[in-house]
């Protein structure tokens, strides 16, 4: 699954435009390198976000192409 929708689809990021548009801003990186939104996402992947001065980590657990919103927390692991 491409990186943007994985953020989408397990609702890290609202939207798949602003989970692309952080992609190109170079703000989303998977294991320590800067991701494209086209970044095929794989199980036991660690996705880090910073916007500003707030940075997030996430572990990919599970990869799925619907959630709903009760699933959706079970296809990552917060890290910090």
């Amino acid at each position: 699954m491409r990186l943007d929708k994985y953020l989408k689809v397990s609702r890290i990021i609202k939207r798949r435009t602003v989970a692309n548009e952080a992609c190109d801003a170079k703000h989303v990186s998977v294991n320590g390198k800067p991701a494209r939104a086209s970044y095929d996402v794989k199980i036991g992947d660690v996705i880090e976000i910073t916007f500003g001065a707030n940075t997030s980590r996430f572990e990919v657990l599970n990869v799925n192409e619907y959630a709903t919103k009760e699933n959706a927390s079970l296809m990552f692991r917060q890290l910090n």
